[in-house]
Parts: structure tokens; sequence; C-alpha cells
């Protein structure tokens, strides 16, 4: 199973699910997929699509899929490497109106050159962003909460 995640933002990602509803109607993606849309209205007959998925049946699907396909957010990237899951992102932009800037190539770029992700940077190639992560392994998610936590405590020390 392959879950899909939008986000929350008040902006669609109509682009998105086109893009991968291409890929299943040409046969590529064969897996049961899983949307969890936000604000994106999307008709589809071959993709589960929910406006909204509760934290707890998200954590079920989460485990559940084989690996994720979602928007350059931050919490749903993190959450997905915790998990150990292969991770297709794609940036929003806002030349489609579907952000205000775009940030979002920037996080995915971080991501993406340390080997946590796959950033499909093209979504006119989507297939061969799906085609390596089938042999995608993502890199270790290093944590930098202890030397955030330790620049903190300097800093009140010092003041």
């Amino acid at each position: 199973m392959i879950l899909v995640t939008l986000g929350t933002q008040d902006k669609s990602f109509h682009r998105l699910l086109e893009a991968i509803e291409k890929q299943i109607e040409q046969g590529l993606i064969q897996d049961k997929v899983i949307v969890q849309a936000g604000y994106t209205k999307f008709e589809s007959k071959h993709m589960e699509i929910f406006d909204y998925i509760d934290r707890d049946e998200f954590a079920k699907l989460l485990l559940e899929a084989d690996y994720i396909i979602t928007h350059g957010g931050v919490g749903t990237i993190m959450t997905a490497l915790k998990s150990g899951k292969r991770v297709i992102g794609a940036a929003r932009l806002a030349q489609f109106g579907e952000h205000h800037n775009d940030h979002q190539t920037q996080i995915l770029e971080s991501f993406d050159e340390q080997g946590n992700l796959i950033y499909a940077k093209d979504l006119e190639h989507l297939d061969e962003y799906i085609k390596r992560s089938n042999t995608f392994k993502p890199k270790t998610l290093v944590s930098n909460t202890d030397s955030f936590i330790k620049l903190i405590e300097d800093f009140m020390e010092k003041n």
C-alpha cells in the first residue's frame, strides 16, 4: 500500500494527485493508494481519498505503507523517516498557487542531499522516482535535537 499525504495546507496540490493517477493508469503503480488530501479536491476511481485521517488511523496506515508520497512538509517527512519508511517528496510551488513561496524545494533538497528521501523535482517524471524508490535505502535520520538544546542552554547561561 502507498500512503499519499498532502498535509493540511489551505491550498490544493492537485498536480501531485494527477501525476500519481497517471502512474496508476499506466500500470506503474499497482498497489492500493490511500490519500490524505486535506483541502485538495480530487476525484479518482483508483485511489481512496480522505480529506483528513485521524492521528491513530494515520499512524496505522503509515506503518502499513510500503512507502510514502508527500508534499514538502517537515512534520510528515520526519514522521515517515522516523518510522523507517521510504519517502518520495514533491514540493508545493508558488507558480501553481500551491503555496505562498517555494520553501518546500529547499526542505526537500536538503533531505535528498542527506540521502533521507527522494525529491521528485519534476512530476512529469514521477515514474522515474517511483522506480528508484524500489531499491532506495534511506539513510538513518540524524536528529540535531541535542545540539539545539545545548545551544539554548549555553545561550541561557550567558544571559
